[in-house]
C-alpha cells in the first residue's frame, strides 16, 4: 500500500481541484493524506482508497451543488475530515457524502456540516460509520435533508455518531442494521424504519426530537436500553409504532414526552406483536396511547410513574383478551398485598370515565386536564351515570418499582 502526501492549500485555485487530481493519480488501495487546509470539492472515489485528514482543521468544500463526495466504490475510508458546501435539492439528494452499491467502506470521526443529506445509501452493505457528527443547512426542518438515508441497505453498524438538527434518519427496505451508542438531538423523526427487519437500537440516547422511534411496517426490531427523553411539541412522541411484527422494546428509559408509547394496532392482527418489557415510562403526559385497538401486546415488567395518564385510547372499543399484561409497577395502583410477595392481591384496572365522551364529541378534547374534565372524571368514578369502559388489566401488578 502506497501512501500519498497531499500538501495543504489555504488558497486554491477555482480552475483546479488537486485533490480530486490525487485520486485520479493513486493506486487501489492507496492512503491520501491530507494536512490542515480547506480542499475543493465535489470529488468522486471510483477505486479502492483511504482519504485521512492528519490534523483537526482538514476541510473538503463542496460548490453548494450536488454531493461534495461522491463514493462508487467498495473498500473506501474516509476519517477524521469535515465536508461542507453541498447543494440544496432534496429532488436530487445533495449530500455531503454519497454511496451507491458499494460495500465494506468506512466513515469515521467525519463532521459533516453545511449540507443537505449527511450520508445518501443507496444499496450499501457491511460497512462501519463510527464516531461522526451530522448536521444540516439551517433551512425549516421540512425542507433539510436526512442525516442518514438508508435504501436497501443491509449489514451496516452506526457506533457512537452524534446527529443534530437534522430532518429524519430513514431506513426503507433496509435488514440487519445496528445502531448502537449513538446520540440525536432536535431532529423530527430520529430513526425512521419503514419496511425494514432485524435492526437493532442499542444504548442510543434521543432528546428534542418530534418523535424519537418511528416504526412502520417493521419485523424483527429489537429497540433496547435507549434513552427518550423529552420529545418536542404537544405531539412529541418517544417510540411510534405501527404495523410491526416482532417488536422487543426492552429496558429502555422514556421521560418527559407527550405521548410515551403511540400504538396503532390492526384490528386482523393474531398473535403477540409488542413485547413492550421492563421498561421506565415516567413523568410523561401520557404513557400508553393507543389507536384503534388495544389488542396483541405483551406489556410486561414496566416502571410506570408520575404520567398524567396511564393509559390512553383514542376511539370506541375495550380491552382484548389477546393481550398479556402482568407484573408491571403503576403509581396509581392502590391494592394491597397481604401475603407480602410483591404483588397486589387484587388487578390494576384503568377504565374511561370521562374521556369517553370523546367518542361521542371530540370538541371535548379541548377541554382535557382542565379543572371542569378533572371534577367530571373524579365524580364518575364516585357515581358513574356512563358505563366506564375497561381500557387495560395488569392481573399481577407490582406494588414497588
Amino acid at each position: 500500500m502506497r501512501v500519498v502526501a497531499v500538501i495543504s492549500l489555504f488558497f486554491i485555485s477555482l480552475l483546479a481541484n488537486p485533490l480530486q487530481e490525487a485520486i485520479d493519480r493513486a493506486k487501489p488501495y492507496d492512503t491520501i493524506k491530507l494536512h490542515n487546509g480547506t480542499y475543493r470539492g465535489p470529488i468522486s472515489i471510483d477505486k479502492p482508497l483511504v482519504i485521512l485528514g492528519v490534523g483537526d482543521a482538514v476541510s473538503i468544500l463542496g460548490n453548494n451543488e450536488g454531493s461534495v463526495v461522491r463514493i462508487r466504490s467498495s473498500d473506501v475510508t474516509l476519517k477524521n475530515l469535515i465536508i461542507r458546501g453541498s447543494g440544496s435539492q432534496l429532488y436530487s439528494l445533495d449530500a455531503a457524502i454519497s454511496m451507491k452499491k458499494v460495500s465494506s467502506c468506512k466513515i469515521i470521526a467525519c463532521r459533516l456540516e453545511d449540507v443537505l443529506y449527511g450520508i445518501d445509501m443507496d444499496m450499501v452493505e457491511n460497512s462501519l460509520f463510527k464516531d461522526n457528527f451530522i448536521t444540516s443547512k439551517e433551512l425549516p426542518i421540512q425542507l433539510r435533508g436526512d442525516a442518514l438515508k438508508l435504501y436497501y441497505s443491509h449489514h451496516n453498524s452506526f457506533l457512537n455518531n452524534t446527529i443534530e438538527k437534522t430532518r429524519d434518519v430513514t431506513l426503507n427496505y433496509s435488514h440487519n442494521n445496528s445502531f448502537l451508542g449513538n446520540r440525536f438531538f432536535a431532529n423530527r423523526f430520529a430513526t425512521h424504519i419503514a419496511l425494514s427487519h432485524n435492526n437493532i437500537l442499542k444504548n442510543n440516547l434521543y432528546k428534542y426530537n418530534a418523535v424519537s422511534i418511528m416504526l412502520m411496517g417493521a419485523k424483527d426490531t429489537n429497540v433496547s436500553r435507549n434513552t427518550l427523553h423529552s420529545a418536542r411539541g404537544a405531539a412529541g412522541i418517544g417510540v411510534m409504532i405501527g404495523a410491526v411484527e416482532n417488536l422487543h422494546l426492552q429496558k429502555n428509559s422514556l421521560r418527559y414526552n407527550a405521548k410515551a408509547i403511540y400504538v396503532d394496532g390492526k384490528e386482523k392482527e393474531r398473535g403477540i406483536k409488542r413485547f413492550l418489557e421492563d421498561n421506565e415510562i415516567a413523568y410523561n403526559a401520557e404513557a400508553f396511547h393507543f389507536h384503534a385497538t388495544i389488542r396483541d401486546n405483551q406489556i410486561v415488567g414496566n416502571s410506570v410513574f408520575g404520567n398524567i395518564e396511564d393509559v390512553v385510547k383514542d376511539t370506541a372499543g375495550g380491552y382484548d383478551a389477546s393481550n398479556v399484561v402482568a407484573y408491571n409497577y403503576w403509581d396509581r395502583y392502590s391494592g394491597f398485598d397481604k401475603d407480602g410477595d410483591g404483588i397486589g392481591d387484587t388487578p390494576y384496572e384503568v377504565y374511561q370515565y370521562a374521556d369517553k365522551l370523546w367518542h361521542h364529541n371530540k370538541a371535548i378534547k379541548f377541554f382535557y386536564a382542565s379543572p371542569l374534565m378533572t371534577l367530571l372524571d373524579f365524580m364518575l368514578q364516585l357515581a358513574p351515570f356512563v358505563e366506564p369502559t375497561l381500557i387495560m388489566r395488569d392481573e399481577k401488578a407490582r406494588i414497588s418499582p
